[in-house]
């Protein structure tokens, strides 16, 4: 990476940072705000008499297509991103989000329309889903190339914290109309502010990111016209497989954890443990700031140790916070905000993700190759987990625990091939690709 290694973080790079993050932190807001309102949608885009477990299933069905879909414009958005510039796709991705988020806001339900109203939810979702498939990718090359090599590892952690924000956004606002309106209140339309307030979110950040700059990197590909000389995906395809591979392993970990602990949790400490909803999602929203705070931490842990001890570390750690969150609900719920926040901090580990992610490939595919890897593998694992861990949730109530501790066990073994790597590896400007 054709960076200044021994320069500070400057005015022009906070400036990227903060609005890099911002925008990312909207766009996310839309992706995932669906999430915290399914028990209602539900009830509302399925039949009456339809089976609980049923419906929940279908329901979350809904939600995976955004993450089934998101390879496709992911590639396309990378695609052009690798020839024409990083910045315009990273425009572009963000007003495809917030179309779709304002028309789910405006659709009918079951009781209007029939069975048009999930298949209308499902076609909103899966506009959504091609959305954020070039969003997550492009932000992380997008900031990567702007700062010192030796910063990539904080750059990278302060983005994923910001795309996290969005999440906790969504949960804010999700706890305020749970406690703002009752149940049949938001039944009878509570549930659409959420979304409208997405639409506008999404078309602010589409202006903030006119303020962006291109990366110096992609300026200085132009000019010394070293841009891929053939298709981007082939060349990533053909020549960096296993970059492929240990990528697709690290999105399962980055996308699991964030699923399971952070966006199916409230739901299921309500339907599991009987917790009020406006409790449980109080709970979320400190698990998700010490998210936040675990995301940076880790990119700075990154930065200073190198990717092996960095991931061996948090692996530990998120199976420690992880197992004993999900086993004190059963035992002790009391401790539901101290262990779901110890929790929520050791899930930052998925912050050190990006930093591995953007050297496994060189800058002229970069954009490309993450996007390809990325969305490929949360298509598979980001659509799948929801419905595996329900499905396993009735034979036994601490599914999540094991799911998760199976993706700490993942992510102790990169870590030890990434310590390897680090070791025979000690000059920083050398990639793992």
């Amino acid at each position: 990476m054709p960076h200044d290694n021994n320069r500070r973080l400057n005015r022009q790079d906070y400036k990227t940072l903060t609005l890099a993050a911002l925008g990312g932190a909207l766009e996310f807001y839309d992706f995932i705000i669906f999430i915290f309102f399914t028990l209602t949608i539900g009830q509302l885009f399925f039949p009456a008499d339809t089976p609980e477990w049923l419906r929940q299933l279908q329901t979350f069905g809904i939600f995976a297509a955004g993450y089934l879909v998101r390879p496709l414009g992911g590639i396309i958005m990378a695609h052009f991103g690798d020839l024409i510039g990083r910045k315009k796709m990273f425009t572009l991705s963000i007003l495809l989000m917030a179309v779709p988020t304002l028309a789910i806001g405006m659709l009918p339900t079951y009781a209007s329309i029939g069975i048009a109203a999930p298949l209308l939810l499902l076609l909103m979702r899966i506009l959504q889903g091609a959305a954020i498939g070039g969003e997550v990718p492009g932000a992380w090359v997008f900031v990567s190339e702007h700062v010192p090599t030796r910063r990539i590892g904080l750059a990278c952690g302060i983005l994923t914290a910001g795309l996290t924000a969005g999440i906790l956004l969504g949960s804010l606002v999700a706890g305020l109309i749970n406690t703002s309106f009752s149940q049949q209140e938001i039944l009878d339309g509570g549930w659409r502010i959420p979304f409208f307030l997405g639409g506008i979110f999404g078309l602010f950040a589409m202006y903030l990111r006119r303020w962006l700059q291109e990366t110096p990197v992609f300026i200085e590909m132009q000019q010394r016209k070293a841009l891929a000389a053939e298709l981007p995906l082939k060349s990533v395809v053909m020549k960096h497989k296993k970059g492929i591979a240990i990528s697709m392993l690290l999105t399962w970990l980055l996308s699991a954890c964030i699923l399971v602990v952070i966006l199916m949790t409230p739901a299921y400490l309500q339907k599991q443990f009987a917790i009020a909803p406006a409790l449980s999602l109080q709970a979320n929203s400190l698990a998700t700031i010490m998210l936040i705070i675990g995301c940076m931490t880790f990119g700075i842990a990154i930065d200073r140790f190198g990717a092996g001890k960095t991931f061996i570390a948090g692996s530990l750690l998120l199976a420690i916070g992880s197992s004993l969150f999900y086993h004190s609900m059963t035992t002790h719920p009391e401790l539901l905000f101290v262990s779901y926040a110890f929790a929520g901090f050791s899930v930052g580990i998925v912050g050190a993700v990006p930093y591995v992610m953007v050297r496994l490939f060189p800058a002229e595919v970069r954009f490309s190759g993450i996007s390809f890897s990325y969305n490929v593998a949360y298509a598979i694992f980001g659509g799948l987990t929801p419905i595996f861990v329900t499905l396993i949730m009735p034979l036994t109530p601490l599914a999540p625990a094991y799911y998760v501790l199976a993706l700490a066990i993942i992510g102790l073994m990169l870590g030890g091939y990434l310590y390897q790597q680090d070791q025979q590896r000690r000059r920083p400007n050398i990639s793992w690709g």
